[in-house]
């Protein structure tokens, strides 16, 4: 923050954490510190933000984060932004927990300031101020990169990120998943176990028995979806990163095999 200027106060403050105002902390005049100058001006970053709000969903649980700091709202920038942050988020709107962390082009890019925060949350807090915070390189931020939420309590999450299959059984088929408002078909090119495991514990079908291309030769004219990124543990595909929309021109479409259900 630079040099200050004027006087330099050298007593120590012996403050106790919950004093309302530093001028009732206890002032040790015993231990003045006679070398001090303006080389040695203490500095402080607050943690600040006073408001959250979602913004540019269909409604108040689903939108692009955005956060207030002292009267200034601003962007958060994706690259600071996970899951546990989003889940405190969505509870401390009331909003319960977050169904999926989504791309700028669903809310529209913000403007103004963006907040390069990194919030460190273990997903329990019940307000991002009970996060620890760290700042991220501002270079790598822009409003290319808004972070987005939604929550379960949007209108949004009731059929966001449900999945079925067609063309086989109750668990196995072609596998389609509901984003952005429509059904799309999902592309085998990013597909791995991960991924797999998760999609069959969401049907209720078990652990996976295999994935493959599908046979089918329907040509779809519509987008489909892409890019899912999941550690397996996850239960819903909703908490899997990066999820992408992509021509459905080329690529194979998947189909998988669980073990669930299994018919008699």
């Amino acid at each position: 923050f630079g040099r200050g200027e004027d006087q330099v106060w050298t007593e120590e403050l012996q403050c106790r954490g919950n004093e309302s105002e530093i001028t009732l902390c206890p002032i040790s005049s015993s231990l003045k510190h006679s070398n001090c100058s303006h080389h040695n001006d203490v500095g402080l970053i607050c943690s600040g933000h006073t408001e959250a709000r979602l913004v540019n969903g269909s409604d108040s649980c689903s939108g692009r984060v955005e956060l207030q700091y002292l009267s200034e709202w601003g962007t958060v920038c994706a690259v600071g932004w996970d899951m546990r942050a989003a889940d405190v988020l969505c509870a401390q709107l009331d909003c319960g927990s977050a169904v999926a962390l989504v791309e700028v082009d669903w809310f529209v890019e913000g403007s103004g300031h963006i907040w390069a925060d990194v919030f460190d949350c273990q997903g329990n807090e019940t307000h991002l101020s009970q996060c620890g915070i760290s700042s991220w390189s501002r270079a790598a931020c822009s409003h290319k990169h808004d972070a987005g939420v939604i929550c379960n309590g949007s209108s949004i999450a009731f059929h966001e990120g449900r999945v079925r299959l067609s063309g086989g059984s109750e668990c196995q088929g072609e596998v389609e998943i509901y984003l952005r408002q429509d059904w799309r078909k999902v592309l085998l090119d990013s597909w791995s176990l991960s991924e797999a495991s998760v999609l069959c514990r969401q049907l209720g079908c078990g652990s996976v028995l295999n994935y493959r291309s599908s046979p089918s030769t329907t040509e779809h004219k519509h987008t489909c979806v892409t890019a899912f990124s999941c550690s397996g543990s996850e239960a819903h595909l909703g908490n899997c990163s990066n999820a992408q929309a992509v021509n459905c021109t080329s690529g194979e479409h998947l189909y998988i095999t669980c073990s669930g259900k299994h018919q008699q």
